[in-house]
C-alpha cells in the first residue's frame, strides 16, 4: 500500500495566493496592533485562524445551490435540510440558525439563568460567552490527561465522569440545566470523545434527569476517530457511529461551517417539544422565520449535502491524515505539539515553546504573531488571551481549512513553524492595551513589552533562557 497522501478530489477552481514581504507583514501586524484577527485576509499567505466556513464546497453542493428555494416561508429548501439533519442527528424538531453561536444564545437564554451551572468537556469560547452573558457559570470538566499536551492518549477530549458526579453533588441537580459534550474538543487540541464516555456521561445525565447536549461542530471526526480507536466500531461506517453518539443525547448546537463543509449555517436540535417551541419564539424574533432562520435558501441546500459528504470515509481518511501529517512533521523537529494530532487543527503549545514568556505576557499570541511575520501564517491562540484566568493551556491552533490546501502548502508550513522554532528565544512578550467585556481576543488590541519601560525591564530579565529538552 502506498504511504503518500492525496487530496480525495481534483482542482476545478483556483483562488490567487498573494506573497508579501517581511517589511510589508511587519508594517501589517503593527497596523493591527499584533492581533491577527485585524489583518485584512488579503494579506495572508495561508490562512489557518479558523477551519470555520473557511472550507471549499464540492460540485454537488453549488449544484444544490441552484436548487434554493428562497421562498420565505415553507420552503422546499428547508424540508431538504431537516431530513439530511434528522438522518444523521435523529432529533425530532431542527432549527436552522446563520450559525453556531445563534444556536448557542438561542439554547443558552432559553435554558439557563443567573445561578445555573453548565458543565462541558471544554467549553469553546462562543459557547462560554453565551453561557456566562445569560450569568450562568461555565464549567470544564476535561479528563487529567487532557490537560497534558504532550501525553498520548487515544481520547484526549473525553469529559472526567467522576468530576461531573460530584459537581450534581456540589452544586445540586435543578441549577444544572444542561450538560454539554464537545465533540470534538476543540479548545482541548482538538481531541476526540470515545463512545465509551459518551455513554457514561449520558447515563450519569439520565439518572439525574439532566439533558445532554452535544456541541456537534466536528461530529464526523470525531466519529472516524473513534472508528480507528475503538475496536468495537472498527467495521461500523462513520455515519453509523455518529448516529450511535448522537441516540445518547437530547439535543445539540452545530456549526455548519465546520463537518456541514458549508460557508455559513447553522442549526439547533431538541428532543423536548416545549424547548422547542420556546427556541423557536426566540428564533423568530431575532434571526427568522423557522423554515429559513436567517439562512437563504442556497446555504440550507449546501448544509443539507455538506453533512452527508463530510461523513464520506475517503475524505474523512484524507482528512485525519494530512492533519497529523503537519503534526508528525513538525514534532519530529522538537515542536511541542498536543498529542496526538487531532481531527481538524495541530496546536502548539506555546508554553512550551516560549518557557521565557509567562501566561500573562501571552505567548500564544506572541507565537502566532512570529509565524506570520516569518512566512505569513495566519493562526489563533488559544490560551489566556481568549478565556483569562480560565485558561489551563496556551495553545496557537492551526486550523485546516476543509479542501483547500495541498501537500505542498503543508511543506511550507513545516519550514516557517521549523524556522520559528529556531530562533525562538528572540520572540518577546506582549501587553494588552485595549479589550472588550466579552470575547476579547477578537478585538484586543496589543503590544511589545519592549515598547515600554516595564517591557525592557521584563525583557532584560529574561534574556537567554534555558532550553527545554
Amino acid at each position: 500500500m502506498t504511504k503518500t497522501i492525496i487530496e480525495p478530489f481534483r482542482i476545478k477552481s483556483v483562488e490567487p495566493i498573494r506573497w508579501t514581504t517581511r517589511q510589508e507583514r511587519e508594517n501589517l501586524l503593527r497596523a493591527a496592533h499584533y492581533n491577527l484577527f485585524l489583518l485584512p485576509a488579503a494579506d495572508v499567505l495561508i490562512d489557518l485562524l479558523t477551519d470555520s466556513g473557511t472550507g471549499a464546497m464540492s460540485t454537488h453542493q453549488w449544484a444544490a445551490i441552484m436548487e434554493g428555494d428562497e421562498s420565505y416561508a415553507g420552503s422546499k429548501s428547508f424540508d431538504r435540510f431537516r431530513q439530511s439533519v434528522q438522518d444523521i442527528f435523529g432529533y425530532r424538531h431542527v432549527i436552522p440558525t446563520h450559525q453556531g453561536r445563534a444556536a448557542e444564545r438561542i439554547l443558552f437564554s432559553v435554558m439557563c439563568k443567573k445561578g445555573y451551572v453548565v458543565p462541558n468537556n471544554t467549553h469553546f469560547d462562543t459557547t462560554r460567552a453565551n453561557v456566562e452573558f445569560v450569568g450562568a457559570e461555565a464549567v470544564d470538566l476535561m479528563i487529567p490527561e487532557g490537560k497534558q499536551p504532550s501525553l498520548l492518549h487515544p481520547f484526549k477530549g473525553n469529559m472526567d465522569v467522576a468530576a461531573l458526579e460530584q459537581l450534581i453533588l456540589r452544586v445540586g441537580r435543578e441549577r444544572i440545566p444542561l450538560v454539554m459534550l464537545t465533540v470534538t474538543n476543540n479548545s482541548g487540541g482538538g481531541q476526540p470523545v470515545s463512545m465509551e464516555n459518551i455513554r457514561q456521561v449520558s447515563a450519569v445525565c439520565r439518572a439525574n434527569r439532566i439533558p445532554l447536549y452535544f456541541d456537534a461542530c466536528r461530529f464526523a471526526e470525531n466519529a472516524y476517530f473513534i472508528k480507528t480507536r475503538e475496536k468495537e466500531f472498527e467495521a461500523n461506517s462513520p455515519k453509523q457511529i455518529a448516529q450511535e453518539m448522537f441516540r445518547y443525547g437530547d439535543g445539540c448546537t452545530m456549526s455548519a461551517k465546520k463537518d456541514g463543509m458549508a460557508n455559513i449555517g447553522g442549526f439547533l436540535c431538541t428532543n423536548d417539544e416545549i424547548l422547542a417551541q420556546q427556541e423557536t419564539n426566540l428564533l423568530i424574533l431575532t434571526e427568522g422565520y423557522p423554515t429559513y432562520g436567517g439562512l437563504a435558501g442556497r446555504d440550507l441546500e449546501a448544509i443539507a449535502v455538506g453533512l452527508q459528504e463530510a461523513l464520506e470515509e475517503d475524505y474523512l481518511r484524507y482528512r485525519i491524515a494530512s492533519t497529523a501529517y503537519l503534526g508528525d512533521h513538525i514534532a519530529a523537529e522538537g515542536v511541542p505539539i498536543v498529542q496526538p494530532p487531532g481531527g481538524h487543527a495541530i496546536y502548539i503549545d506555546a508554553r512550551a515553546f516560549l518557557p521565557h514568556i509567562p501566561a500573562d505576557r501571552f505567548p500564544g499570541v506572541a507565537l502566532a504573531a512570529e509565524l506570520y511575520l516569518e512566512g505569513g501564517i495566519r493562526s489563533v491562540e488559544i490560551g489566556t488571551l481568549m478565556f483569562g484566568a480560565a485558561a489551563k493551556m496556551d495553545l496557537v491552533r492551526l486550523a485546516i481549512p476543509r479542501r483547500v490546501y495541498t501537500q505542498s502548502h503543508v511543506d511550507y508550513l513545516v519550514e516557517v513553524i521549523v524556522e520559528v522554532w529556531k530562533h525562538r528565544r528572540r520572540i518577546q512578550g506582549l501587553e494588552l492595551i485595549y479589550e472588550a467585556p466579552f470575547l476579547r481576543h477578537f478585538t484586543a488590541q496589543l503590544q511589545p513589552l519592549s515598547s515600554t519601560g516595564a517591557g525592557r525591564e521584563r525583557e532584560q530579565k529574561i534574556d537567554e533562557p534555558a532550553l527545554p529538552r
